[in-house]
């Protein structure tokens, strides 16, 4: 029973190969601050709710995204061309 592990795949970013719920949750979240802040939503929505708006588009997969932690550092310290 400790192996069934319950994941949605309502609460995940498409193309996060890990499938991490706090992942999606912080991305919605900051895409949330945007819409409140007057960005457009790139979904035609009837809800009037940021929130709601943010995480369909999170769903979606219409939010790029940038994870520092994911990239992995040049081993030789110099800068990419």
């Amino acid at each position: 029973m400790a192996d069934r592990v319950n994941r949605t795949p309502i609460h995940a970013i498409p193309d996060d190969p890990e499938g991490s719920a706090y992942r999606f949750i912080i991305v919605a979240a900051k895409r949330a601050r945007q819409l409140q802040g007057g960005a457009r939503s790139f979904l035609p929505s009837t809800s009037k709710k940021p929130t709601i708006a943010a995480m369909e588009e999170v769903r979606r997969g219409l939010v790029s995204y940038y994870d520092a932690a994911l990239q992995t550092p040049n081993p030789e310290g110099e800068p990419e061309a």
